[in-house]
Formats: C-alpha cells, structure tokens, sequence
C-alpha cells in the first residue's frame, strides 16, 4: 500500500506524533511505502523531525506549505501538494491540520486517490473566533470533507462538534484514538526522585503539573489564579509547567504578581520522550484548555498512574472520567477548580486510586500500534469500496 501524509507542520505536538508513529508504524510493520508532506516546522514548539525519530522515513518539505492564510503561498503549495502526489500515485491520502487538511484533501480529489481521509485533532473553528472567521472555517471545512472519504477523530467529542456545526454527517466519522508509546509512562515513576532533585522539589511536596504549550486558550492564568487558594490550604504543594511559547513572560509576570515564584517551575520546551520522566514527578495533572480534540497529556497522564482534573470541554470526559479517573470541573470555573485541587493535594490514597483506575482502562487503548491497526482497517475498507465502485 502507498501512503501519503499531509500535515502543515511537523512541531513538537500531539497531532505530530500521532502522524509520525502513524507513518513509521505503517512502514515498520506492514512494510508499507510512505511519504511525509509537510512545510516548516515554525514556531517556539521546536521541530518534531529534528529530534531524529523520523529516521527511514520519506519525508518532502514544501516551503510554501504555512500555517497562516495567505492566498499566493497557499495556490503554490496547492501545486506543490498535487504534483508530489501525481509523482508518488498513492492509493491513500491522510491529511491532519487545518491548513494541511484543505490543501491535502483538494489535491487528492483532483487527483481521483482512491482512498482520502482527514484526521480531526481539533476543529479549526470555535466559540472564541469572531463570527466571520467561525463562518469562514466552517465553510472551508465543510468543502473540504466533501473531498474526502472518511473523517477520523481522535475523540468522540470531535465527531459531535462537526456534525452540530452542519459540517459532515456523523455515519462519514469513525473515532480512533491519538497511539502513543506507552511503556514509558508505565514506568514513570522510576525518575521521580531524580527529577524532582533536578529541579529543587522535596520528597514531601506534593506537585501539580500542566503540559501545554505557553499559549493563548490553554488557561495557565486560570491555574495561576487557582493556585493563590490552593496554597493557602497546603503549604507543600508546587506547580510544575512543562512547555513554552509566546506568553512566557505574561504568565510569568503574573505569578510574581501573586506572589507564587516560589511555587511555580517552568521547565520550558521539553522533548516528547521526556514527557514520561516528568510526569512520574508530579502527583497529578491539571488541564485548563478552553478547546483541544482530545489532549495527549490527558491519557499520559493516567497512563502514568496520575489522576487528572481537567475541564469538561471536547475529548477531555472520555478519559477523564469524574470520580473514577479524576475530576471534571466547568471552563472557566476556578473556584471549583482550586476545590478539587486542594482536595486530591490533600488524599495520597484518592489519588493513587483515581490514577490506578486510569492506568487500567486507558493503557491498551493508546498504544500507537492499535491506533494504526484500527487506522490501516479503514484504509483497505475505503479501498475495497472504492474498487467495488462505492466512492
């Protein structure tokens, strides 16, 4: 089977390494031909491909492929896309992002490949947009799934957000979880002692952790206002944010304007594989985003034997399920979020119990293996209609 993968960047995110273990596996276990189409990993997050993991695979950077909208540079790697497509006649197209996604999936329409499919990681319109821009997504969106196959999400909770936005009937959507390597996060807590020596944490205090990048919608403020009630209950808590980006200084600014520095420790831009090491440091898991298909952090987390408080928007109420891996608190609520802190700071016990129940559940779930098994089955399922006439 030819694959060709279609994203817009490849910069350190959960999109990327699901596409990445997505291409390696299909190569590495089915002995398929694949390719990479991508454009510049910009940005603060750092470059997945950089890192060496995509050692044996095909990879083909356009230049012209960006992620912000410009119509010159977006007609060029339109061309760009469909003449390396017309070049390697793949029988699958699989596209993720919002950019790469409407490219990719046009250039393979007008190219006739058998089998399209787009990957949901998070739809690109939301409640924070202005009307036209929501409008303007929504449409193009739209467009775009008509130009494809099957859509996959990597929550149930995407599926839902596309079929309430009139962009795609919800029978052209199947859900397949974000794969992952997950032994290491089994074995998190084998670094403990020694990352939190690295970074200054004594055995007695208890650390909340957050991973997302320093970005607007990711509510690091929400944490950082949480956390002036969550220190007057326990003196021995300290909050560890891992990732950087564009608010490093506001946020930072902010805790010292609470008074928080000493209980705040940013670890700045940290490598996928590291991911595992500093979980096991933490004790549990915050995630204040305001909108995200379904955060890897969350599985990881639990996963790692951490119990995760989370809000309830998009994929998050899949995995965090309230009372039984964790606890789900309203956006924007930071009164209830800086409770329940304070409660599972406080109970060792509840929260070995909470991250038990996810570990158990959530484990065989995100191996990258069942995401591409599950992946590939669709691919020849698309195929066979394909040849049998049903497009």
């Amino acid at each position: 089977m030819r694959v060709a993968h279609v994203i817009t960047r490849m910069i350190v995110g959960g999109a990327q390494e699901n596409t990445l273990f997505n291409c390696l596996d299909l190569q590495r276990i089915y002995g398929d031909d694949v390719i990479l189409i991508t454009g510049p990993s910009l940005g603060p997050e750092g470059d997945l491909l950089q890192q060496g993991r995509a050692e044996g695979l095909k990879v083909i950077l356009l230049p012209d492929l960006v992620r912000a909208i410009d119509p010159v540079r977006d007609w060029k790697a339109l061309r760009a896309i469909r003449q390396t497509l017309r070049d390697f006649q793949p029988d699958v197209v699989h596209t993720h992002s919002a950019k790469g996604g409407i490219l990719g999936r046009q250039a393979a329409h007008d190219l006739g490949v058998p089998a399209i499919l787009h990957t949901v990681h998070g739809a690109p319109f939301h409640p924070y947009q202005s009307p036209p821009v929501r409008w303007f997504y929504k449409a193009c969106e739209k467009r775009a799934a008509g130009q494809c196959h099957r859509l996959i999400s990597v929550a149930d909770a995407m599926t839902r957000l596309l079929t309430d936005a009139g962009v795609v009937a919800a029978q052209k959507c199947t859900t397949v979880y974000s794969g992952m390597n997950v032994d290491p996060f089994l074995w998190a807590d084998t670094h403990r002692l020694a990352v939190r020596q690295r970074l200054g944490i004594g055995d007695d205090e208890v650390v909340v952790g957050k991973i997302a990048r320093l970005f607007h919608l990711k509510g690091h403020a929400d944490l950082i206002q949480a956390a002036t009630t969550v220190v007057k209950a326990h003196a021995n808590v300290k909050f560890l944010l891992i990732g950087d980006g564009i608010l490093r200084d506001e946020l930072t600014q902010q805790i010292r304007q609470a008074g928080l520095e000493d209980r705040f420790c940013f670890t700045g831009l940290v490598p996928p594989e590291d991911i595992p090491e500093y979980l096991g440091a933490m004790d549990l898991l915050v995630h204040t985003s305001y909108r995200e298909g379904l955060a890897r952090a969350l599985p990881q987390a639990l996963i790692a034997g951490k119990p995760v408080i989370s809000y309830a928007i998009d994929g998050a109420p899949e995995v965090v399920i309230d009372g039984e891996t964790g606890f789900l608190v309203s956006a924007g609520d930071i009164d209830r979020l800086a409770d329940r802190i304070v409660e599972l700071v406080g109970d060792k016990k509840m929260r070995a119990d909470l991250g038990g129940q996810g570990r158990a559940r959530f484990t065989d779930a995100f191996r990258h293996e069942t995401m591409t098994s599950r992946l590939r089955e669709i691919y020849q399922q698309i195929l066979a209609d394909s040849a049998g006439g049903d497009r």
